[in-house]
């Protein structure tokens, strides 16, 4: 009944736009007011205590997933909801939205990827020389307690000053506002999760395993990247869905210092008043977010498995 609920419920709103808004008044507009928030907010807890309840295979779960994004693709896709007032504020700014979308997830890719490169070399300094674990988990930590927009405004004027210093700097596009800053403070705080995750895994593979390997004759390189890395990758995999998921949030507040994506949306809504832009950024980001911790965690526990049947 949940189910059938959820697919329906982008239909009803179809349905309420079509009875009650007048086809003769061409910019009259349908709001999503609290009472629609509510209603998913509760059919979403059902789903989630029906998945702990049934115990259904996993694949299980991404079909239902998949029809219900299905479901509301498949009404926006029809037109059968452009009368909503956040269909209107798409419709109006939808070039603007698809670049900002593209920016935000290449913004989140590069902070991800960089703080990965960053967090395995750390992670591996801290192994091969113990007395640096503190000291780095120390600076690493403290950058964790900054605040975002300080720590964006910290960066501005050092950065606006290299940017005029060296030439070659200000070619690539470093300057004071925009994607410099951003992308630098987005892998300050990704670093910590990243490195002590990479850390935690590679320090927890079974010693008798790693003793196993050795005694087969495989040399220190051999080791690392047959057995070592392959039974920590689950641990590691769970260190790059926090970052991810951490990093597509506050890619929203860089939109303050000119750095764009969706969360220049947030902040033009909350200039203006206006709910529905808000929710135009907003609701990509944890779509996304949503998305990409699920995916995260369904290839963790396909690894953990894989390793288990090996």
């Amino acid at each position: 009944m949940t189910l059938i609920a959820m697919l329906g419920l982008p239909w009803a709103l179809a349905g309420f736009c079509h009875v009650f808004i007048d086809p003769d008044a061409p910019y009259a507009r349908a709001g999503l007011a609290a009472g629609f928030w509510v209603v998913l907010f509760v059919f979403m807890l059902a789903l989630i205590e029906l998945k702990g309840r049934l115990r259904l295979p996993r694949g299980s779960w991404w079909g239902v997933g998949a029809m219900m994004l299905g479901s509301w693709a498949l009404a926006l896709a029809s037109g059968v909801l452009d009368k909503l007032s956040l269909m209107q504020e798409y419709l109006g700014r939808s070039d603007k939205f698809i670049d900002a979308l593209a920016y935000h997830s290449l913004l989140v890719a590069s902070a991800v990827g960089v703080s990965l490169v960053w967090g395995f070399c750390l992670a591996l300094a801290m192994r091969r020389w113990s007395r640096l674990e503190r000291g780095i988990n120390g600076v690493l930590s403290l950058i964790q307690t900054i605040p975002s927009l300080a720590l964006f405004g910290l960066l501005l004027a050092p950065l606006a000053w290299l940017a005029d210093r060296f030439d070659w700097l200000a070619a690539i596009g470093v300057q004071g506002i925009g994607a410099a800053p951003a992308l630098i403070a987005l892998v300050g705080y990704s670093l910590l999760p990243m490195t002590r995750n990479t850390f935690v895994a590679l320090a927890d593979v079974d010693p008798g395993v790693i003793e196993s390997a050795r005694g087969m004759g495989m040399s220190p390189r051999q080791v690392f990247l047959q057995v070592r890395l392959p039974l920590a990758l689950p641990v590691l995999i769970e260190g790059v869905r926090i970052t991810s998921v951490q990093a597509i949030g506050l890619a929203a507040v860089a939109a303050l210092i000119g750095a764009g994506g969706l969360g220049t949306f947030v902040f033009q809504g909350l200039g203006q008043a206006a709910m529905d832009l808000v929710l135009l950024g907003a609701l990509p980001i944890i779509v996304m977010a949503v998305v990409v911790d699920g995916l995260l965690t369904a290839l963790a526990g396909a690894l953990r498995q894989g390793a288990r049947d090996d």
